[in-house]
This record gives C-alpha cells, sequence and structure tokens, in this order.
C-alpha cells in the first residue's frame, strides 16, 4: 500500500481520470466529426460515380453520334458517286448528239456544196453548149435562114416562159 502514499501513482490516476473523462467527453464529438467525415467521403465517391456514369452515357452517346455521322457521311459519298455517274453519262451523250448534230450539219453542207458546183458545171457547160451552138449555126446558117429561126425563138418565148 506504499502505492497508494506514492505522488506519481495519483498523477497517473489522475492523468488516466483526466484522459478518460476527456476521452468520454471527446468520443462523441470525434465520432460526430468522423462520422461528418465519412459522410463527406461517401458523398463524394456518389457523386464520383454519378459523374462516371455520366460520362460513360456521354461517350456512349457521342460514340453513337459519331457512328451517325460517318453512315451519312458514307450515304452523301455514295449519292456523290451515283450523280457524279449519272453526270458523266448524260455528258457523255450530249457530247454524242452534239458530235452526231455537227457530222449532220457538215454532211449537209458538204451535199450542199457539191449540189452547187454541179449546178455550176451544168451552167458552165450549158454556157459552153450554147456558144459552140452559136458559133456552128452562124458559120452554118445563111442570113435568110438566121433570121427565120430567131423570130421562132422570140415567138416561142412566151409559152417557155409560162
Amino acid at each position: 500500500m506504499g502505492l497508494l502514499k506514492d505522488a506519481e501513482f495519483w498523477v497517473l490516476i489522475a492523468f488516466v481520470i483526466a484522459f478518460g473523462f476527456l476521452g468520454w467527453k471527446a468520443s462523441p464529438i470525434l465520432g460526430r466529426q468522423l462520422d461528418q467525415r465519412a459522410a463527406k467521403i461517401r458523398d463524394a465517391l456518389e457523386a464520383a460515380a454519378r459523374l462516371r456514369d455520366e460520362a460513360q452515357r456521354a461517350l456512349a452517346e457521342y460514340q453513337r453520334k459519331q457512328r451517325d455521322a460517318l453512315k451519312e457521311a458514307d450515304a452523301i459519298i455514295a449519292h456523290a458517286r451515283a450523280e457524279a455517274e449519272r453526270a458523266a453519262a448524260r455528258a457523255e451523250r450530249e457530247i454524242e448528239a452534239a458530235l452526231e448534230r455537227r457530222r449532220r450539219m457538215a454532211s449537209d453542207k458538204i451535199a450542199l456544196e457539191e449540189a452547187k458546183a454541179l449546178a455550176e458545171v451544168r451552167n458552165q457547160a450549158i454556157e459552153i453548149a450554147i456558144a459552140a451552138v452559136r458559133r456552128a449555126l452562124a458559120q452554118s446558117l445563111d442570113p435568110a435562114r438566121r433570121s427565120a429561126l430567131l423570130d421562132e425563138a422570140i415567138s416561142g418565148l412566151p409559152r417557155a416562159l409560162h
């Protein structure tokens, strides 16, 4: 029982009682603070989980939109190619038609020029023949016969002109 008389013992007891009292009074406060801290951490984790879910949904939505945009771009490209092919075919047909029209116009022009040349050759041949006949008649006909033929030709002019 020498221990009860020792001052260090009583300091130890006072110390234990003080810490026990302090622990008893502080434990609810510490518990509340720890609970609040745990609640904040839990809320932060839940918020992070919600944000992750939203991010995953947004990512999925953007990936879907990207796929849709790629499909639409492919469709636009296919449509543009088809349109370009149709335009090329139409242009080819128009060129062929234009070439055919030009060929026909050239053929018609050539035929017209041939007809003109042929008519010109005929007219020159007729003029040459008439000149030759005049010369032959002038040399072979006497003046009386010439005058009779001239009178006959003049009288036949109204019939020939109508």
